[in-house]
């Protein structure tokens, strides 16, 4: 499957001294310190440690969203200081649930760096097939190397775009919350329930079975209205999840658009509706 790969296969590629690099982003929306926490008791041997809010995410303003990309030139000198070149191959990993992992990924290929994939299963699927693994605070950062960016300025769009697109018949607009977060009848982390108008619900649990993607056959059954649409437009509350239905729509080959700044974005705009139900 595309940009995914198996721990068999990442151990095969670290014992054949492949030029690799391996991230730890493990990432939780309500607990700030459990990547940094969950990496020091345990990661990938020699993995490094990346936090999404703090290395992955731009600065928070007004407007933007709560996790706005960093900047592609911030994101080239970080990933310089860990060695990587455009020949190294790079390799995501958490616990299993693709939230931290695909917003990397999502954020890698934006800055056109095509050879990075995910671990299927997580850390516990790369422990069962006999990974080593260690503890501790990171290791030193090797020599920093030269890398050259290629950044997709098609890939993600802004809040001024979104709205231009609302009840476009040739654009679907996906929200990748949960259902009930989608309809308003509930809401944990922001100051109003419900959606941006004319978005459709998409969560992306559905597209997992345990800590994998489900099969292909499934994703093309469960996207097929997408299908009819000129254009995709994926959002969720800050630009996590909706990176994960970004992996699956990956699978299909499917182009899309992402909202980085999402639901948090929108609703910092006074001005901007907000629906409750379904659409």
């Amino acid at each position: 499957m595309k940009h995914l790969i198996t721990a068999d296969d990442l151990i095969g590629l670290m014992a054949d001294k492949t030029d690799l690099a391996v991230f730890d982003c493990r990432f939780s929306l309500t607990d700030h310190n459990y990547a940094r926490v969950s990496y020091l008791k345990e990661h990938i041997e020699g993995a490094y440690y990346i936090n999404l809010e703090d290395d992955l995410s731009g600065h928070k303003g007004i407007h933007g969203g709560n996790h706005p990309f960093a900047d592609p030139t911030a994101l080239k000198v970080l990933l310089e200081s860990f060695g990587v070149s455009n020949d190294t191959m790079i390799v995501i990993y958490d616990h299993g649930d693709f939230n931290g992992p695909a917003r990397m990924l999502s954020q890698l290929l934006h800055a056109g760096l095509s050879n990075s994939y995910i671990l299927t299963g997580g850390i516990n699927t790369y422990k069962a097939a006999g990974g080593k693994t260690e503890s501790g605070y990171p290791r030193p950062k090797p020599t920093p190397r030269k890398l050259k960016l290629s950044v997709d300025v098609n890939m993600v769009v802004t809040m001024p775009y979104v709205r231009d697109k609302l009840y476009d018949s040739k654009t679907i607009i996906i929200d990748s919350r949960s259902n009930s977060r989608y309809l308003g009848l509930e809401e944990p982390l922001y100051r109003i329930a419900g959606h941006i108008p004319s978005a459709k619900s998409y969560y992306y649990g559905d597209t997992l079975q345990g800590t994998a993607l489900k099969n292909l056959d499934f994703l093309q059954q469960h996207f097929k209205d997408l299908e009819k649409a000129e254009e995709v437009i994926l959002s969720c509350g800050s630009g996590v999840s909706a990176t994960v239905n970004s992996l699956a729509l990956r699978q299909l080959g499917m182009p899309h658009k992402i909202y980085v700044g999402s639901y948090s974005d929108w609703l910092s705009y006074p001005e901007n509706e907000v629906k409750q139900g379904l659409e």
